[in-house]
């Protein structure tokens, strides 16, 4: 079985794209504002190793897989591929990030995706995993607002 989740959204922080920008391509910066991550390992200028922590529900899973960004333009945006497994199923997903300058200090951030689920991961259904996905993106922009913050 398989399930294939949309994901979604927009939000404006308070910096400039290019700001946003290097927040993005720095590892360490990433590995701290994706939520769940627990170990981000940069194997070239556009893969990563990665190990995450995500409770779905009432299962907890560790994911590990690779992160790829395609079609990477400086400061517009990139295509995010993931390729992520664990016990409980495994997740792939090609998610677009584009950054929008609204003003010299403003920029607008937006992703649109889908994300798709096999194993135990895709019989738990769209409404627990679109809210645990809207929970995380929550938490990725607050946490990128955080390392904004002069």
């Amino acid at each position: 079985k398989c399930l294939i989740m949309q994901l979604t959204g927009n939000h404006v922080v308070e910096a400039s794209p290019a700001k946003v920008w290097a927040l993005l391509m720095d590892t360490d910066t990433l590995a701290r504002i994706v939520p769940g991550v627990t170990k981000l390992e940069k194997i070239d200028d556009t893969t990563f190793k990665s190990t995450l922590g995500v409770k779905l529900g009432p299962v907890s899973a560790a994911f590990n897989g690779n992160l790829q960004m395609e079609n990477v333009m400086e400061e517009k945006g990139f295509t995010l591929k993931i390729q992520q497994n664990s016990k409980v199923g495994n997740a792939s997903a090609a998610i677009e990030i584009s950054l929008t300058p609204l003003e010299e200090t403003k920029t607008a951030i937006a992703f649109n995706g889908d994300v798709k689920l096999s194993g135990m991961l895709a019989t738990m259904g769209q409404r627990l995993i679109g809210g645990v996905a809207n929970t995380l993106s929550k938490q990725f922009f607050s946490n990128m607002e955080k390392e904004l913050l002069p």
